[in-house]
């Protein structure tokens, strides 16, 4: 049920040349087309979490294929110092656009982790520009995930991910205060209302031992993904701690701050996943009015820069896969079928004749984004045999034709107990998929109940 502990992935029967993220071998992917993948060995399989939660409209979809092939016809790559290109300027615009007014301009790069190193950049110049150089200080979360480089993994808390390179993050100009996680962290005794007040004061806490004049900005995602699966904060939470947020489409929303925000617009937005799709690498800085005149108004540019920043077939990309976002209208139909599937798995997995309802601690999430939160604490005497369940789910789902992200940590501070899983189908799921979905997953949860319920 386990992954396998070596990998040997092949390729014309040749050992693997490629340095893998993982100790277990992987399937070969070799064709896809919309949420099915076709595999080497033969087998088709439902992608129900879009990769880590990135393909939002599926592969190959014809659109998007045109206009890869047409961008590649006319420009296929110009350096952001020298040359413009049309798609670029016309992503911005778009995304400006549909922003409500709470963006002026936008600024791409290659990914998620180059999006929020620039943020990080951003937010520093934003206030050398204004002429003071003392904001030095960032404040994150416990239980957060920015980026997999050294300076995002110093903003983010997630343990894990941090371990290798402890010695090596920035402790000093980098702080975190508590998760907002209700759920776990919220006293017996304690209202929504009051868990929210004593969040705001712990952050009111840390500003001021740091000095006032030494922050820089409060950090955080509107949802959490991977870290503690699918986790928004509680009513009220970001009117209390004005910040800057994420999240792009998988909400049922264009932005998640839509959905999550409590009415708070950010400062500065890193976006990525849902932007490109998984078609193009691409991210992008979106910047209020407010930090955009700071900046045109100082520096009068932005002090930050990459090779493929603003890349021509990148960005044309992009325009195209969030033209059929809109056009299509694919952000009422996730949300139509996330709704769906909310209550298959609240059936599945909660129901009178559930074998997982005495584990399933939570279902959240909304629009194409899920975790499900499972909790053994009071049964200790299952055995998961040193695989955690998380991952043992996600196996046996891939067996079955299902491919999911199993999780663990999230439970606690320390990242140390916790299983939750996440789907995050593409927003152009069909009913019938979102219940082969669900099916699939319910059956890969109990089958490995079964293994180790006495």
């Amino acid at each position: 049920m386990a992954p396998t502990t070596t990998d040997t992935s092949v390729l014309g029967g040749k050992p693997s040349a490629i340095l893998h993220r993982t100790p277990w071998r992987l399937p070969i992917a070799k064709h896809a087309e919309g949420i099915y993948i076709d595999l080497e060995d033969g087998r088709r399989v439902i992608d129900a979490v879009g990769g880590a939660a990135v393909a939002c409209i599926g592969n190959g979809h014809p659109k998007v294929q045109q206009a890869i092939k047409d961008q590649v016809d006319k420009v296929s790559y110009v350096y952001n110092m020298q040359l413009s290109n049309q798609p670029a300027e016309a992503l911005a615009q778009n995304l400006i656009a549909s922003s409500q007014g709470a963006f002026e301009l936008a600024g791409f790069v290659s990914g998620g982790t180059e999006a929020m190193e620039s943020v990080i950049k951003l937010a520093i110049q934003y206030y050398a520009d204004l002429g003071q150089p003392k904001r030095v200080n960032f404040i994150g979360r416990r239980l957060s995930f920015h980026g997999n480089s050294l300076a995002t993994l110093s903003l983010s808390y997630h343990p894990a991910r941090r371990a290798l390179v402890t010695e090596h993050l920035d402790t000093t100009h980098f702080h975190h205060v508590s998760p907002a996680y209700a759920k776990r962290f919220q006293k017996p005794d304690e209202t929504e209302e009051q868990y929210v007040e004593r969040l705001r004061q712990e952050l009111e806490d840390k500003f001021i031992a740091l000095g006032p004049d030494t922050v820089i900005g409060f950090v955080a995602e509107t949802v959490v993904g991977a870290t503690t699966g699918v986790l928004p904060a509680p009513k009220g939470y970001f009117k209390a701690m004005k910040s800057i947020m994420s999240g792009m489409g998988r909400m049922g929303t264009l932005h998640a701050w839509e959905s999550f925000g409590d009415g708070v617009k950010p400062d500065i937005q890193a976006v990525a996943k849902g932007l490109g799709g998984g078609y193009a690498s691409i991210g992008a800085v979106l910047l209020s009015k407010k930090v955009a005149d700071a900046i045109r108004d100082g520096s009068g540019f932005w002090k930050h820069g990459h090779t493929y920043q603003g890349q021509p077939i990148a960005t044309a990309t992009a325009l195209a896969v969030q033209k059929v976002i809109e056009e299509e209208n694919l952000l009422e139909n996730i949300r139509t079928q996330g709704a769906y599937l909310e209550s298959l798995l609240e059936k599945g997995l909660r129901g009178p004749n559930a074998i997982a309802a005495p584990y399933t601690f939570d279902i959240r999430g909304g629009g194409g984004f899920w975790g499900i939160e499972f909790d053994f604490t009071q049964a200790p005497s299952l055995d998961f045999k040193g695989t955690p369940f998380g991952l043992r789910v996600q196996a046996r789902a891939l067996e079955l034709g299902l491919i999911i992200m199993g999780m663990t940590g999230g439970a606690n501070v320390e990242g140390s107990q916790g299983d939750h899983i996440l789907l995050a189908p593409a927003y152009n799921v069909r009913k019938e998929e979102v219940e082969k979905i669900a099916g699939i997953f319910v059956q890969s949860v109990e089958d490995v109940l079964r293994e180790v319920i006495p």
